[in-house]
């Protein structure tokens, strides 16, 4: 498999890693991307994919792809920059920006129950389709007229695709902008970071379409519980991406397109401590805000046992990180963004082979290990 872009010689590690995900993983097109300091280390990418102009076309320097929830990280960077600026308490109700949110039960619901995935909200009370997910004021409607499913902030029960529309409307009550907007404005057209919230046809040449696992958002569920309620709700086939309908929208926790190298250019401005290239985005106490533990225990969507803070997971016993000032958040198939502030280092893995984990795989999980064997540090 031939890879193109660069590695430091320090981390040729991952350039050998990564060419392993083709040979004995069966990757078929992705990129990889480290920073250390904020500079770049490794930007690699290889394979082929599809796009709108037909089938097996090279991965290219410039390919960007739907990184499904690995998007979350732009939207948590937002919401977090606006509670920097005084026009956010991510302790106060959400009804205190968006009165119509309070009704249902849903007056105790703060924006930090939000982040942490608790704030009952999983799901929708009627099948919402991927059509309708491109209709932010319809979702949004939808979501401030229902009750929470169980008690807000006693539990997190990942909100997979509900917590980017809840986000995104608390971003423009408070700041006056879209998340998309605010996101392009304020972060990825000053780091010039190929990502997108709402990605425009100019760009559609350069997008590589997934390529689908077997089965819809959720998989086969027990009837009756929180998981099964969530997904029968949100019958989501990974194909709908490829749409331009769905490129367009903004979609704040799944929509997103970018590659690796534009993820870890965002996730670096985390990686140190808020500042990049001379640059303040976020205060150093914000940032250490995100291991402010909100949930540790077992996750009543994804039926497995989750430590979050302020949108970002945290190590645990159970999902052991290198130490413990790093926070991840992963995409559905596969995709994967990981912030060390101990290490001022950011990853990332996207790909368009997706694979039936909404929480990483074996194939960024080698990335990572020799991304820290070269650093000399060690995984948990």
């Amino acid at each position: 498999m031939e890879i193109d872009g660069h590695c430091d010689a320090r981390f040729d590690g991952v350039r050998q890693a990564f060419a392993s995900n083709f040979d004995e993983l069966g990757d078929i097109g992705a990129s990889v991307a480290a920073t250390v300091d904020g500079e770049s280390v490794v930007d690699l990418w290889g394979g082929t994919c599809a796009t709108d102009a037909g089938p097996g076309r090279p991965w290219q320097r410039d390919t960007i792809i739907n990184v499904w929830s690995t998007t979350k990280t732009m939207s948590f960077l937002v919401t977090l920059m606006l509670a920097d600026r005084g026009l956010l308490d991510l302790d106060a109700p959400v009804a205190d920006v968006w009165p119509e949110f309070a009704t249902g039960g849903k007056d105790r619901i703060d924006t930090k129950h939000v982040l942490s995935h608790s704030a009952g909200l999983s799901g929708f009370d009627v099948v919402t389709t991927a059509h309708d997910l491109t209709d932010h004021d319809l979702v949004c409607g939808r979501l401030a007229a229902q009750a929470p499913w169980w008690e807000p902030g006693t539990a997190s029960g990942y909100h997979a695709v509900t917590q980017g529309y809840l986000l995104g409307e608390i971003a423009r009550r408070v700041g006056g902008r879209s998340m998309g907007r605010f996101l392009a404005d304020e972060v990825t057209g000053p780091l010039d970071a190929d990502f997108h919230i709402g990605t425009a046809a100019e760009h559609d040449d350069r997008v590589a379409h997934v390529d689908p696992p077997p089965n819809a958002l959720g998989g086969d569920l027990a009837p009756g519980t929180i998981a099964h309620r969530t997904f029968a709700t949100l019958p989501l086939d990974a194909s709908a991406s490829q749409t331009h309908e769905w490129r367009r929208a903004e979609i704040p926790a799944a929509g997103g397109h970018g590659n690796a190298r534009s993820v870890a250019r965002v996730m670096s401005v985390l990686a140190n401590g808020g500042s990049l290239d001379g640059r303040q985005f976020l205060s150093a106490a914000m940032c250490d805000r995100i291991f402010e533990e909100q949930q540790h225990g077992n996750d009543l969507v994804l039926d497995r046992p989750l430590r979050l803070g302020l949108g970002f997971g945290l190590s645990s016993d159970d999902m052991p990180l290198p130490n413990d000032r790093c926070c991840f958040w992963g995409g559905w198939g596969g995709s994967l963004a990981l912030v060390d502030m101990e290490h001022r280092v950011s990853f990332s893995y996207v790909m368009n082979d997706m694979r039936e984990s909404t929480t990483g795989d074996d194939r960024a999980g080698r990335l990572l290990m020799a991304l820290y064997g070269s650093l000399g540090a060690e995984v948990g």
